[in-house]
């Protein structure tokens, strides 16, 4: 029988994963092409396909979550298959079945395939039933709220609600207090449908300080599966990855071999074929659980990449071919440490919220060993619709210190400027102690980086210094001669005007703050033209002075008048008082969905809700009133 042949590859996503998906399919000799939304009309990733197709408006429903239009642009761009990268509908059944019905080859596993481990609730049944340990819980078929809340009061608190389709944190919520049980159910709920067009949930214990670890597996058309060992993906904030390495410090070749072994018979139990990820929860015990299984390829496959010496997308491209793997189990042995981090467009100054906007500026050093994969470059706008990922830098070692190391002097030299980022925590993160010694589990954000926010004590001499160098750095100063360079900025509410001016020593500052700054002064906790400096693990949040304003004092009314406003653009998904409703300080008054999640809007005050100026279904502007507040 002939065995179907890609020559030209339709990529159904945008960014970063398109990017790297062209590039793999162009070394094996195969034409990539693409599709693209408005928003991103003018996006990196159309640069590197011999050619694109415009599928629709900004929002994923209009343009990437259209599985028909992107089957009439492979056919109109002439494709013989279609790679769906990760996320949007890169699992979903439907999808696959459409491509593979309009005869195209989906270069992922089957239809059938993709259903079951689509449905958690039916992955779970399916796995047990190939020996593979499950977290204790619920699947049951009754969605009722009522089943749900007995269940939850039964497995007891901490109790974790989880959509049964999808991945990547959408429609997950930990419930610490049954008495939210009801607001977080319909909130996860309202995520999965959002995100999945499916409500259904299951129910986990929540386990307080697992680590999180995965297992790439690849398997043929033939009957052949292995997996590819581990990955550590343990620190993460709202159930998103934030750090991920392999192999991993908490696995000997033992559990290594007994947990692939798992990972395989999980793959096996759906008949599973191209590539996947088993992921599962090892305990401080030792004792693992299988949590889903991923049927694409994963953000965070570049470091199984580096470990192994395997391309993922090379492997993904010939098993759609029907060609064997060409390696075995005995083959596959880890060789160094590679870390990956995720280079989010997120506030710190406002609990990381996704941001969007135009990046002014964007250097990630580029040095043997490292590796950046990305969809963005400087001067492109990051687009609302979106997640919030602008690239993903990854590095290799001889062993985990060495790629500690390199990671740390990576993220050092790299500058981003227009839009706020999370990288102050992602070089906290690797210079802290714990994760240098691999102490890492799914709590070692809260528990080592719990005062990375802004707020804290009063700014002291120190914090101003370290703010100054900041702003020198990266200011006019350079061209200015640097002798009696003035200084004007706010430090967290504080104003501060200085003089500055430049000898061999360094810095030499008078005026509101004192002292001198080396020539060198940046160091790795300086993410300056963010207009935040990382002290002692406290993010402090900073901003030129604004000029004497008439408006000033309207201003300062304006910012006691109890208005709720929108921490960035988005969508209302719920409005949860009306005009005239008491509220407490900290109540949910509204929720809003930007970048693919949703985020509570509540109370900063306790009084009386005096104005509602959105409903459900509206659109608002960063800074947009949602409503007031009376005392």
């Amino acid at each position: 029988m002939d065995r179907p042949v890609i020559r030209r590859l339709l990529i159904a996503n945008r960014g970063e994963i398109a990017v790297r998906i062209a590039r793999g399919a162009r070394e094996m000799g195969i034409s990539p092409v693409g599709v693209y939304s408005d928003a991103d009309a003018g996006a990196l990733f159309r640069t590197v396909m011999d050619e694109t197709i415009r599928i629709g408006h900004g929002p994923a429903t209009e343009s990437y979550l259209d599985g028909e239009r992107i089957v009439a642009a492979a056919k109109t761009l002439g494709a013989d298959a279609i790679h769906p990268g990760y996320g949007f509908l890169s699992e979903r059944e439907p999808f696959a079945r459409l491509v593979v019905e309009s005869g195209l080859i989906f270069v992922g596993p089957t239809p059938d395939a993709i259903a079951a481990m689509g449905s958690k609730i039916d992955a779970k049944r399916r796995v047990r039933a190939f020996g593979v340990p499950v977290v204790p819980g619920y699947d049951g078929d009754d969605q009722s709220d009522a089943a749900l809340r007995a269940q939850a009061e039964a497995i007891g608190t901490p109790v974790l609600i989880k959509a049964s389709a999808g991945g990547g944190g959408r429609g997950m919520r930990v419930v610490d207090d049954l008495a939210r049980f009801d607001e977080a159910l319909a909130s996860a709920r309202r995520e999965a449908i959002a995100a999945f067009g499916d409500g259904t949930v299951l129910l986990e214990r929540y386990l307080r300080r697992p680590r999180h670890i995965e297992f790439q597996i690849l398997a043929d058309v033939h009957g052949t599966t292995v997996h590819l060992g581990e990955r550590e993906c343990s620190i993460q904030r709202r159930h998103q990855k934030v750090v991920e390495e392999a192999p991993s410090v908490a696995l000997d070749p033992g559990l290594r071999a007994t947990m692939g072994e798992a990972a395989v018979n999980a793959a096996r139990s759906v008949g599973y074929t191209n590539a996947g990820t088993a992921e599962f929860m090892l305990d401080d015990d030792g004792r693992f659980y299988f949590l889903e299984m991923n049927a694409r390829l994963q953000v965070e496959h570049p470091v199984t990449e580096l470990v192994y010496d395997v391309d993922l997308v090379h492997e993904q491209l010939r098993i759609a071919n029907g060609e064997a793997l060409r390696f075995s189990q005995a083959d596959l042995t880890p060789r160094g440490w590679a870390i990956e981090v995720r280079f989010n467009a997120e506030d710190p100054a406002h609990d990381f919220l996704p941001q969007s906007g135009r990046l002014a500026s964007f250097d990630v050093p580029r040095a043997p060993g490292v590796r950046l994969d990305t969809g963005f470059r400087a001067g492109d706008e990051v687009p609302v619709y979106y997640d919030s990922m602008l690239a993903k830098i990854i590095v290799w070692g001889t062993d985990r210190p060495a790629a500690i190391a390199r990671m740390a002097q990576t993220l050092a030299q790299t500058e981003v400027s227009g839009i706020a980022t999370n990288l102050l925590l992602l070089r906290a993160i690797v210079a802290d102690d714990a994760y240098r010694a691999g102490d890492t589990t799914t709590r070692f954000l809260d528990e080592r980086m719990a005062g990375f926010a802004l707020g804290a004590p009063a700014v002291d001499d120190a914090t101003k210094r370290r703010v100054a160098a900041a702003v020198l750095a990266h200011g006019d100063g350079w061209r200015l001669g640097r002798v009696g360079i003035p200084l004007a900025f706010v430090v967290d509410g504080e104003p501060v005007r200085a003089h500055a001016t430049f000898a061999a020593a360094g810095w030499t500052l008078d005026g509101d703050v004192q002292g001198t700054i080396a020539p060198d002064d940046r160091g790795a906790t300086f993410d300056a033209a963010g207009g935040s400096v990382a002290i002692d693990g406290r993010v402090v949040r900073w901003t030129r002075a604004a000029p004497p304003s008439p408006d000033a004092e309207h201003s300062a009314h304006a910012a006691a008048s109890g208005e709720v406003t929108s921490p960035m653009p988005g969508k209302i998904i719920a409005v949860e008082v009306v005009a005239g409703a008491a509220v407490e300080q900290r109540a949910l008054l509204v929720v809003l969905e930007a970048m693919k999640m949703e985020h509570r809007i509540e109370a900063p005050l306790a009084g009386t809700v005096t104005d509602v100026r959105v409903k459900a279904g509206d659109l608002v502007t960063s800074g947009a009133t949602l409503l007031t507040i009376g005392a």
